[in-house]
């Protein structure tokens, strides 16, 4: 089943179309049988099968080309199997462009005190009702082929950091099994299968796992397993050890990460994908990001403030003040959270469109330098972008 898990020029291709002279800052496009990813991008997260409080209308005018679903939660509820009755995950969720769905790996990390893992598969115990379901590689290769994205993640194994390198070494070298695993069950020609990297912090493990992963011709590679404990300087330097151990011609998706900051140093190393729920859980909590950094809009000092959360936005919720969005969340109104959501999905995406034309233009080290300056990065003071 080798060809399954391949790009075919008809349906998937990735092409790098420029690459920044001063940095490994690239970018490039993704065609999917759903259509074409400009990156780099961000995913937002939909975990089951809808981004919290928005209608898909309002998510593509937030900028948004691919989201991404969770396998583990949809298999849970509603089931893959309705998914697939219902017509898979774009028509059940309305959505139609790009889909990833994550394989339920990050799960073996989240729901630890749950789960047992074996060689052979993962058993967790339902967050919802406490019954058991068993994640093999094959079982998450089944459900995502069931509700028919476009990108499939490997089954991975992730671990807490810091931990007993005996235990990142043992989740790597799982994590390189069941992907093999995961690469011989793969069925749907129209869907590709991703590998996942993992490692820890350790170069060498990182690079061994990459290696090991890129001989088994995976079309695409994420990095994962950061973002779970480690200082932001300890991700960067891993991703400096990884990303030149993966192919330039194949897409390179960095997993739940995640600040806007994060973003640009990524982006400067060669990552072309990113996915996280920070935009919206900290819409949903009255926080907005902005060129300035944060605002959080609870604070008294917005109450009568005409102002919008940032000109020249052009996202629904900066047609109203700041003082009027803080009134919603004073009111207990659920317009607050959804208009904050759209604002901050719209600056990620309006982040990530500005990162690519300053990487076409050849000026990505100078983008990235003056948002550092807004978000107060590097001058003595707290980091304004959390």
């Amino acid at each position: 089943m080798a060809d399954a898990h391949r790009m075919s020029e008809s349906e998937f291709s990735f092409q790098v179309r420029a690459v920044d002279p001063r940095c490994k800052a690239r970018r490039g496009v993704l065609r999917t049988p759903h259509g074409a990813v400009e990156t780099p991008a961000f995913l937002p997260v939909g975990t089951v099968a809808s981004v919290k409080g928005l209608e898909v209308d309002q998510l593509q005018r937030t900028g948004t080309q691919m989201v991404l679903a969770n396998a583990y939660h949809l298999a849970l509820r509603p089931g893959e199997e309705v998914v697939s009755q219902l017509g898979g995950l774009h028509r059940f969720s309305g959505w139609e462009g790009p889909i990833l769905t994550d394989s339920g790996g990050f799960q073996l990390f989240s729901l630890a005190k749950m789960t047992k893992v074996t060689e052979e598969r993962a058993v967790f115990r339902s967050h919802i009702d406490g019954r058991l379901l068993e994640l093999s590689p094959e079982r998450a290769v089944a459900i995502q082929e069931a509700l028919g994205a476009d990108v499939a993640m490997v089954l991975d194994h992730v671990v807490p950091l810091p931990n007993h390198p005996e235990a990142i070494r043992d989740a790597a070298e799982r994590t390189v099994r069941w992907a093999e695993r995961s690469r011989r069950a793969a069925r749907r020609s129209d869907q590709v299968l991703f590998a996942i990297v993992q490692g820890g912090l350790d170069p060498d493990l990182r690079q061994w796992c990459a290696g090991r992963l890129v001989e088994m011709e995976f079309p695409g590679y994420a990095i994962g397993g950061l973002s779970v404990g480690e200082a932001p300087e300890q991700m960067y330097a891993t991703l400096e050890a990884t990303i030149p151990a993966l192919p330039e011609d194949r897409p390179r998706y960095l997993m739940g990460v995640g600040r806007p900051v994060d973003l640009l140093e990524a982006i400067r190393r060669g990552v072309d994908l990113f996915d996280c729920v920070m935009p919206t859980r900290n819409g949903r909590n009255a926080t907005a990001f902005t060129d300035e950094g944060l605002l959080r809009l609870r604070n008294l000092q917005y109450e009568r403030d005409p102002l919008p959360i940032e000109s020249g936005c052009p996202c629904v919720a900066c047609r109203r003040s700041r003082g009027y969005l803080r009134h919603l969340f004073v009111a207990g109104e659920m317009l607050g959270p959804i208009l904050l959501s759209i604002h901050n999905l719209t600056y990620y995406q309006r982040l990530m469109s500005a990162a690519r034309d300053a990487i076409s233009e050849g000026r990505f080290e100078d983008f990235y330098e003056a948002k550092r300056q807004g978000w107060r990065i590097g001058q003595g003071g707290s980091t304004l972008v959390p």
